[in-house]
């Protein structure tokens, strides 16, 4: 079931995940080479727990942190580490949840470790500027495939592949809720775009083929030939004026400055 959010609603969730978008700006002050991906999942949960909030991913499904953190070939799900340190060249995609006054903020910004590869950053730019044509596509009255085919037509005219078996998602109370928003679809298909949805956009692109393989570990999930994958993330709500993006990368562009993707 597809539940539709009121006004006030929505704006409890604005709350929840403007404090993931300054969760992920401060994490992003300490993205360098050298430090451990669990370090930066402390200095998240602590920043969440400062603000009123909890993480929404410590204990979700049983998975161990407060942040996912995909290196390289890591598509989403990568589980923190303290032997995990980021190297000069690497990108980072961190993926945040909050729960605040009952309701689930989620987001993820993929970063740079000091100088990337362009190709790989020209990656990365691609999956942010699908996002976006994404969310232009959310429109009420249309449907969820406008959204999926915004993202994957886009992609692919740039030589990228789109990732199948993993899909954005319903959000409000709970972190996963109906629909499924896949990055990859037809116009005009799935289920009807209504005034008080609120979704999560995520497209998880690959620089090689779109194949991927789920780690031992339960949660990793990384590209089968290896080759780097950007993530990006926003939640928004779909209302009559049009899009509304809930989350925000303000607060990252803020810290990153000229760095920002």
């Amino acid at each position: 079931m597809i539940y539709l959010k009121t006004d006030e609603e929505i704006e409890l969730m604005r709350e929840a995940n403007q404090l993931v978008g300054k969760t992920l700006a401060e994490v992003g002050k300490h993205v360098a080479p050298g430090i451990s991906t669990l370090q930066l999942d402390k200095i998240a949960e602590e920043f969440i727990r400062d603000h009123g909030a909890v993480p929404a991913f410590l204990g979700y499904g049983g998975f161990p942190n407060s942040i996912c953190a995909s290196v390289n070939e890591q598509v989403v799900h990568g589980i923190p580490s303290s032997t995990k340190i980021l190297q000069e060249g690497d990108i980072i995609s961190v993926d945040c949840g909050t729960i605040l006054n009952g309701y689930v903020g989620d987001s993820a910004y993929t970063f740079c470790v000091g100088e990337v590869d362009p190709k790989v950053k020209d990656l990365l730019k691609t999956t942010k500027e699908s996002l976006y044509l994404g969310i232009q596509a959310a429109v009420e009255g249309k449907r969820i495939g406008d959204i999926s085919n915004a993202v994957q037509t886009y992609c692919e005219s740039h030589n990228y592949s789109v990732v199948r078996e993993l899909v954005g998602h319903g959000i409000g109370k709970r972190m996963h809720e109906e629909p499924e928003v896949p990055n990859y679809g037809r116009r005009g298909c799935g289920p009807l775009l209504k005034s008080g949805m609120c979704i999560c956009i995520e497209p998880m692109i690959n620089l090689g083929s779109k194949n991927v393989v789920f780690e031992r570990d339960g949660w990793t999930v990384r590209t089968k030939d290896r080759k780097c994958s950007a993530h990006f993330e926003h939640c928004i709500a779909i209302r009559p004026e049009g899009p509304q993006i809930l989350s925000s990368f303000d607060f990252i562009d803020e810290v990153l400055g000229s760095n920002a993707i």
